[in-house]
């Protein structure tokens, strides 16, 4: 399939065939070509829970305002976006500096400024942390539904869920905020696949102030 097929195929579908299961291979293939996806000073700042049980994913529903293919879609996951991903604490911020000087773009002697950068950056207020995780784990959210289509599966973004009752049902830690609910799957053949919605042309899109 190539970019244009998938770009212009992909759709919030309503209706996952409960019967067609997405294998843990196929998940994976998606995950890491979405993993390519860029961020700042390359922090990574997403997770994710791969909801698979029944038993999960009806108490997940409970939290999505009941929507059916929250436990509908063999897969359902939970997009996390580390508010903390910038600081010294995350552990992927050590690994990212040992792998950025491997790669010869930083050096040892960077290490504070590095630090100093990233605080400066996202660390300055609540607003500016959420700001960071959220818009860096957008990008990988994206790509996610855009790398599922392109394997030949369908997806459905919600942001229609109580992300307090979320963290509480799934002992999510305080620093994650949750961006939203990412149900996975194969379209169920027997519904009728809604056409395209309308979408703003490139004269909507541009604009001067």
């Amino acid at each position: 399939m190539d970019f244009f097929d998938v770009i212009s195929s992909r759709r919030a579908v309503n209706h996952f065939d409960s019967h067609r299961d997405v294998p843990d291979a196929l998940l994976r293939q998606v995950v890491e070509m979405a993993a390519s996806t860029p961020s700042s000073f390359n922090l990574q700042p997403w997770s994710l829970m791969v909801l698979r049980e029944k038993e999960e994913k009806l108490r997940l529903q409970k939290e999505a305002m009941g929507q059916a293919k929250v436990s509908e879609a063999p897969v359902t996951l939970i997009v996390l976006a580390d508010t903390r991903g910038w600081a010294d604490e995350c552990p992927f911020v050590e690994r990212n500096f040992s792998e950025m000087m491997k790669a010869g773009a930083m050096k040892e002697s960077q290490r504070g400024w590095f630090s100093k950068a990233r605080t400066n950056l996202y660390g300055t207020s609540d607003a500016s942390q959420v700001a960071f995780a959220t818009k860096n784990t957008g990008f990988f959210a994206m790509a996610l539904m855009l790398s599922a289509r392109s394997v030949g599966l369908h997806t459905h973004p919600m942001d229609g869920f109580s992300m307090e009752g979320v963290k509480k049902a799934f002992h999510i830690p305080d620093h994650y905020w949750i961006p939203l609910l990412l149900s996975v799957g194969y379209f169920n053949d027997e519904k009728e696949l809604a056409e395209p919605k309308w979408r703003k042309t490139y004269d909507d899109i541009v604009v001067r102030f």
